[in-house]
């Protein structure tokens, strides 16, 4: 049965000093290390992308306790399997120790209701829990679980980790393909740690794949050249589900390089990202629009009409063009001066609003067309200001209780710049007539 498990199943590491990749927390002498060596493991949840060594690790643990190990997946298993584990662990006579090891796969399926039958067990000790997910577990696992857990993450697998798992694999005639004449070139190698991209399960599949469909040369030779890993592993995988955090990651990297002056080539990366992952050109188009309003405002105001011209366009166009259309606003926007003026003055006016004295509207401001409102004096004093050169008039237009708050201070940055002097000197040109008068 074991000869007909797929390859990545079978060079499962069977110990600790198998196991490649995540030495930031198995590395000897680390933590997790000392713990599983030890056998003083307590509640864990090991975090991170498929592929990356966290079912693997569970199991090298159940080789090392000394405790009852069992393992659910909480796809198939809930509350039942839960308390019968309990109950296992609680029986003394079959389980001396009086406590098992408990591996959830998925942990992230499980729903409220049954972590929260998990929970005294793994509260009073009787359940060590090693829980997996490929999702957040500040999102997906319940706060109680979380505080009587410890979080490793797992990162993905770096090249060299993928090619040493391939020469590993090559050589082991045991488990692997070493009892077989296999000659796996370099750059095809390479090929396959590169588009893995981290992935330990994807990278043996391919070898795999490739050995089955690869016939001996004529010394019996089974060569697996670059255009036959070319072939085996066509495309990378992107890691981008978009309820997860990853996807927030790329769309936070994104706009995160936008904000930043002149960073097209970032931008253009994590633009691609997410257009090779599948996202929807609306949402890209949506994010575009909120960083050139918050991020370059007034500093370049085309940058707002192109984003919002983008959005329209994408709407009709859908992809591949839409990648121009989105490239061409992202790229505006990247490389348009910035300020968040408008942002931040908006922010503290709402502010002001929510937590100051409501100020009453001044009366020269108030509307004199309705019945009566002439007779209370509303509109009385009011200064046209188009009467007034540059069209401004001075008399007064906040509420007397916030005259002297500033909520815009405009930045000294391409567009803003010319209102930032304007506004400087309208202020000296009110100084200096006051200390005239």
């Amino acid at each position: 049965m074991e000869q007909q498990m797929p390859l990545a199943a079978r060079m499962r590491p069977e110990s600790l000093e198998e196991f490649i990749g995540q030495q930031h927390i198995i590395g000897r002498n680390r933590l997790l290390y000392r713990a599983i060596k030890g056998d003083r493991l307590s509640s864990v949840i090991f975090y991170g992308p498929p592929g990356t060594g966290k079912t693997t690790l569970a199991r090298i643990i159940s080789k090392e306790t000394q405790y009852k190990f069992i393992q659910l997946n909480a796809v198939t298993s809930g509350v039942k399997e839960i308390r019968e584990a309990a109950s296992e662990a609680q029986n003394l006579i079959l389980n001396p120790k009086g406590k098992v090891i408990l591996f959830f796969d998925e942990i992230h399926r499980l729903n409220k209701g049954q972590q929260d039958v998990l929970l005294p067990y793994v509260e009073d000790g009787t359940i060590i829990l090693i829980g997996a997910t490929t999702e957040n577990p500040y999102f997906e696992v319940n706060k109680a679980l979380l505080s009587r857990s410890t979080i490793f993450r797992f990162e993905p697998l770096q090249e060299s980790d993928i090619l040493a798992l391939l020469e590993r694999t090559l050589k082991d005639k045991e488990k692997g393909l070493g009892k077989y004449d296999i000659r796996l070139e370099l750059d095809a190698a390479r090929h396959i740690a590169k588009l893995s991209d981290g992935d330990a399960r994807v990278a043996l599949n391919a070898l795999e794949l490739a050995y089955l469909t690869t016939e001996p040369n004529e010394n019996g030779t089974i060569v697996i050249d670059l255009e036959t890993a070319k072939e085996c592993i066509q495309q990378k995988t992107l890691k981008y589900d978009k309820d997860g955090d990853n996807h927030y990651d790329i769309v936070s990297a994104f706009i995160k390089s936008m904000r930043n002056y002149m960073e097209p080539d970032a931008v253009l990366y994590w633009l691609a990202r997410m257009i090779e992952s599948g996202e929807k050109p609306e949402f890209i188009a949506r994010r575009i629009i909120i960083c050139a309003a918050e991020d370059v405002g007034l500093a370049n105001p085309a940058a707002l009409q192109v984003a919002v011209a983008a959005s329209q366009a994408v709407e009709r166009v859908g992809w591949p063009e839409s990648r121009i259309i989105l490239a061409e606003a992202a790229l505006m926007v990247a490389c348009s001066p910035k300020s968040n003026a408008c942002c931040v003055g908006i922010d503290r006016a709402l502010e002001d609003v929510r937590n100051m004295r409501s100020g009453q509207v001044p009366i020269n401001l108030r509307d004199a067309h309705y019945k009566g409102a002439q007779e209370l004096g509303h509109g009385k004093g009011y200064k046209y200001s188009h009467d007034y050169p540059m069209s401004r008039a001075i008399q007064q237009y906040m509420p007397r209780e916030l005259e002297n708050r500033k909520y815009y201070l405009p930045r000294d940055s391409g567009q803003e710049a010319k209102i930032r002097q304007r506004l400087a000197e309208i202020k000296g040109d009110i100084e200096e007539r006051d200390q005239f008068l």
